[in-house]
């Protein structure tokens, strides 16, 4: 479709049909879809006047609900993809580049002749974008040029996995502007993980990039990282009188990379003394039998983190059993009985030795002041800084938003919803 066509759909509402799907229904967010996407239109008819073929795509950011760092070490995990996204408008060419363009970062621009991995590059969004382009051509599938302008709402540093929503985004728009789809949701997640751990550097599970990719309500199973079991689970929190609330605390991620890097290096010396790369392959029993014995090879905090991980990644299938049957009560205490083992035995809340600043512990206080013993609350992603998660009773959402932003800024707390589809070609 020519731009003039994007636009004159996107005011006559001709897509709000499709908007409902992946933003939730009422009017409000109509208007603003409609405002966000015009703008991005305009953006890119100023980089490309002459696109006589504008291609729009979509890719959420998510949300962990339970599995607490359980992803790299092949375990379980209950996640859900969100109504924020990155989008792009994209003209594919025949010059072989990739240029991407958005409101908020540098011009970004990769020659496909040479997709070898750059150290130069690495922590940046061309590193990303050649590390995609660079997995697509070793598995033999055609890639070629565009130029995308693209905008986010899932904002960087929030926890609602904005690389994994880029990454997720770019291999959509190589798999379908060029594979005609083939690839598929779960191949172009495994793409973004090797992208991000290898070009960018950046330590990363599946978890992010799978449920974006795929979309929904969805329980992963790692076991076999290389074929992750994706299983939806239906449920409608909306329906049972909660909502779901994110609250990006504004604490900094800066300096934080030993911290995250920590958990999991720590976890893999535990299976190593079981002769195992990762604790999924370690028996549970035998891990507390053998503890006299790995207090003397292995920090206490690294076996803390290991008992976490045994009952976290049994936890999240738990939690998905518990929706799955209706019994909301139970998952509630599970998804609280998730931060208490967060906070004491992974113990991702707070930096090492960091006092003045002690956003998540903050928050969750508040958190639980203000639901009263209704609902759930605990840390969200990779912890330390960020955000937090709570299910709210409906009723109450508003005011307990109005706390949150009163406490940590304006904005700070957001109201979700689960998106049903994953990264998308949003078609007339």
């Amino acid at each position: 479709m020519t731009i003039q066509e994007l636009c004159s759909a996107l005011s006559s509402g001709r897509l709000d049909e499709r908007f409902r799907e992946l933003y939730g229904s009422g009017e409000r967010e109509y208007l603003r879809q409609r405002a966000r996407y015009l703008s991005a239109a305009e953006h890119f008819s100023r980089l490309c006047p002459e696109c006589e073929d504008v291609r729009v795509f979509s890719a959420p950011g998510r949300t962990e609900i339970g599995g607490n760092h359980t992803d790299h070490q092949h375990g379980c995990v209950l996640a859900a993809a969100i109504d924020l996204d990155v989008i792009a408008l994209v003209d594919f060419t025949n010059d072989g580049f990739i240029r991407v363009y958005s409101e908020s970062h540098e011009p970004c621009e990769v020659d496909l002749s040479d997709l070898a991995m750059r150290e130069s590059e690495r922590g940046t969004s061309n590193a990303l974008i050649r590390g995609i382009a660079a997995q697509f051509a070793d598995m033999g599938v055609e890639t070629g040029g565009f130029t995308a302008y693209t905008t986010s709402d899932v904002l960087s540093g929030s926890g609602l996995s904005s690389s994994a929503a880029f990454e997720n985004l770019i291999g959509t728009i190589i798999d379908l502007g060029y594979n005609g789809g083939r690839v598929g949701a779960v191949e172009t997640a495994k793409i973004g993980q090797f992208a991000e751990t290898q070009y960018f550097g950046k330590a990363s599970g599946l978890m992010d990039q799978t449920v974006s990719a795929v979309g929904g309500f969805v329980a992963i199973d790692f076991a076999d990282p290389s074929a992750p079991a994706v299983t939806p689970v239906r449920f409608d929190f909306k329906g049972a009188g909660y909502s779901l609330c994110i609250t990006d605390t504004k604490g900094s991620h800066a300096d934080l990379v030993d911290e995250y890097s920590a958990i999991p290096a720590e976890m893999k010396s535990v299976a190593a003394c079981f002769g195992a790369d990762c604790l999924r392959d370690v028996d549970e029993d035998e891990f507390y039998a053998r503890l006299p014995e790995l207090r003397g090879r292995c920090s206490d905090r690294a076996i803390l983190r290991t008992a976490h991980f045994f009952a976290e990644s049994e936890r999240a299938v738990l939690e998905a059993e518990a929706l799955a049957g209706g019994d909301l009560e139970e998952f509630f205490r599970l998804v609280n009985e998730s931060g208490t083992s967060s906070a004491e035995l992974l113990q991702n809340l707070v930096p090492a030795g960091m006092t003045d600043r002690q956003e998540l512990p903050l928050a969750i206080m508040l958190s639980k002041r203000a639901l009263g013993g209704c609902g759930a609350v605990r840390v969200h992603g990779g912890g330390f800084a960020g955000t937090i998660q709570a299910f709210v009773p409906t009723y109450l959402a508003e005011s307990y938003a109005a706390e949150m932003d009163r406490v940590f800024g304006l904005g700070a707390c957001r109201i979700l919803s689960i998106r049903p589809v994953g990264g998308t070609e949003i078609v007339l």
